[in-house]
């Protein structure tokens, strides 16, 4: 039942490109994401106890109490109800919502669909309780919610570019310190991200595993993760210097990192960069954690277009995969609207 004292507002989160800087974020090494302009839209009014949200795309999600304990919903709603436990747990007062849910942010592609919507619900459960936390706490709190959701234990990397992100700009991160600091893009480079196709459902699992054997000390992990480090300061001074080639081959060098130290490529993410460089592009590389999803592709931006169809039909002939593509663009973080 909706309260007498009803308040709507829009919530608005974007997904996250990471330029550089894979499987380093959860032992709190270097990072280079930057917020994109598709997101999550999450359109709210004030309810009193309970929340329940709506989606064009996934349905409607089963409802669950505004304090987010009780019985666990299952589906897409688990990320939302984990979001308002912890919340709960920092003293967020139990006010309930309904919202209607809104996406142009591709699913499974490697841009953090699942932060954005954990940004989008927590600043209109915010929003609706006037409570207020600080940008880089309420990224540590989605951090929490996505690991009690569905258990996959990541880094900061996702919410805090979610959160942070500025206009033509990615965001250079420790992700020990949360010490943060923005890089320019060059106006003159475009960010392609080609989608395989293939489903990277068994990611949790694999990142998972991946995480445990770095912490166990395995050589590959730990080399994968110092070089990649290393990657990442030396990607955000290429950048800095608009140093393309240098940028690109910084790319190369982490999928082959990510391929042959960390195992998480495919077939077909190898194959996607394959095609990349030989279509022009500066360089490529997997993004997200793997085992499936996307790539992302350093290309002039005046060739952006031309790249993307070679690309995705070369792609689609060799594979019979559709090869989606799209230009991501570094844009500002998430907010109210």
């Amino acid at each position: 039942m909706r309260s007498a004292e009803t308040t709507v507002c829009t919530a608005w989160a974007p997904g996250r490109v990471n330029l550089i800087g894979e499987h380093t974020d959860y032992s709190g090494g270097m990072v280079l994401p930057a917020a994109i302009q598709y997101g999550i839209t999450l359109e709210v009014a004030r309810v009193d106890d309970v929340v329940t949200l709506v989606s064009d795309g996934y349905g409607r999600a089963e409802p669950f109490a505004a304090d987010g304990h009780g019985e666990r919903v299952a589906g897409w709603a688990r990320y939302a109800q984990a979001v308002a436990a912890e919340l709960d747990e920092v003293g967020r007062p139990a006010v309930g919502l309904a919202g209607t849910v809104g996406s142009n942010l591709p699913a499974g592609a490697g841009l953090s669909s699942s932060a954005a919507l954990e940004v989008a619900v927590a600043l209109a459960l915010c929003a609706v309780a006037g409570f207020e936390l600080e940008p880089l706490e309420l990224a540590l709190l989605c951090q929490r919610a996505e690991l009690r959701a569905v258990g996959k234990p990541c880094g900061i990397l996702d919410q805090a570019a979610c959160l942070l992100g500025l206009p033509g700009h990615a965001l250079l991160l420790d992700c020990g310190t949360l010490e943060h600091r923005p890089v320019p893009v060059p106006a003159n480079v475009a960010l392609l991200v080609v989608d395989s196709g293939v489903d990277h459902s068994g990611e949790t699992a694999g990142y998972a595993r991946r995480r445990d054997e770095l912490e166990r000390g395995m050589p590959e992990r730990v080399r994968h993760v110092v070089t990649e480090n290393q990657r990442v300061r030396d990607f955000a001074v290429a950048l800095e210097r608009g140093d393309l080639f240098a940028a690109g081959e910084l790319l190369l060098a982490s999928h082959a990192s990510l391929r042959d130290d960390y195992e998480v490529s495919t077939p077909e993410l190898d194959l996607l960069v394959e095609l990349a460089r030989d279509a022009g592009a500066y360089g490529a590389r997997l993004i997200g954690g793997g085992f499936g999803g996307a790539v992302l592709a350093l290309v002039e931006a005046e060739h952006a277009d031309t790249i993307a169809m070679t690309v995705s039909s070369a792609y689609s002939e060799r594979t019979g995969r559709d090869g989606a593509t799209l230009i991501a663009v570094p844009s500002a973080g998430a907010g109210l609207r």
